[in-house]
């Protein structure tokens, strides 16, 4: 079955229920989807060593301007989610940051598309100090005035900047209400930048939607600094500096797909945690 951002966000499995007479009944059950960022090199091979039930890897180096380089994904029939790389800043008022940004978020977003990926994440960007912010929300309007979106764009909430489009919410209250109606637009919450960011958890899905109206993608990601540090540090569920309590309802009011983006060699275990959480 295919998932479709915006909708549901789970995966729907038909199995045989026994009834009290002990007539084969077909029913559906709905199973939460819980993943990991991943290599991009061999991303089934990395889903079936996580038990992954979904997936999120860069098409390329993350720090790069240059287009693409991954030729083939095969994620094995995994549903994924690509991320766009961390340089780009669609905000920005520096023209030689600006265009190549949008430049190569329109590159991703093709090549994304190619691969079947059920949408691109990318941050909000920022504007520089002593900039008017709502030239950052107006260079948003233009490059999605002038880009052919041929998936969904979640634009991610992040940790630090005091200049930044999506780390406050009412920043990004500002932001959405300028670009919020475009039909390829989507949100992704991340746990780690709410919490470093300053948003408090336990009532973050409820405010992220009354703003947003959706929360395509969770980054279920724990914190190793402290409340409004602005610091983009992950941890490994339950060694960082959120209750697992808390992330784990974040994600279950969110209801859509989650991913870790925790150290590697822990991941195989938070996705474990999660799925006995949330089943």
């Amino acid at each position: 079955m295919d998932f479709v951002p915006g909708s549901h966000a789970q995966r729907a499995h038909t199995c045989s229920m026994i009834g009290e007479e002990g007539v084969g009944d077909r029913r559906t059950v709905w199973v939460m989807l819980i993943g990991a960022h991943v290599d991009n090199a061999d991303p089934a091979a990395e889903a079936k060593d996580r038990d992954a039930d979904v997936l999120q890897f860069f098409l390329g180096d993350p720090q790069s301007w240059k287009a693409p380089t991954v030729t083939e994904v095969d994620t094995g029939g995994v549903p994924f989610f690509v991320h766009s790389p961390y340089v780009i800043n669609v905000a920005s008022t520096n023209n030689k940051i600006r265009i190549p940004s949008r430049k190569i978020l329109h590159q991703h977003a093709q090549a994304a598309a190619a691969f079947g990926a059920q949408g691109l994440i990318v941050h909000g960007g920022h504007v520089a100090k002593g900039e008017d912010p709502s030239v950052g929300i107006e260079n948003w309007v233009k490059a999605l005035e002038r880009m052919e979106l041929p998936l969904p764009i979640l634009i991610e909430n992040t940790a630090g900047g005091e200049f930044a489009m999506t780390r406050r919410f009412d920043s990004l209250a500002r932001l959405w209400d300028a670009i919020g109606h475009h039909e390829q637009l989507g949100f992704c919450l991340d746990t780690c930048h709410a919490h470093a960011g300053g948003e408090a958890l336990v009532d973050v899905v409820d405010r992220v939607k009354a703003i947003t109206g959706r929360i395509d993608l969770v980054h279920a990601n724990d914190s190793r600094d402290a409340f409004d540090s602005g610091a983009d540090r992950h941890a490994n569920v339950g060694e960082g500096q959120i209750d697992v309590d808390t992330l784990v309802a974040v994600v279950r009011a969110a209801g859509s797909p989650a991913v870790v983006e925790t150290p590697r060699e822990g991941q195989a275990a938070d996705i474990k945690l999660l799925k006995s959480r949330l089943r």
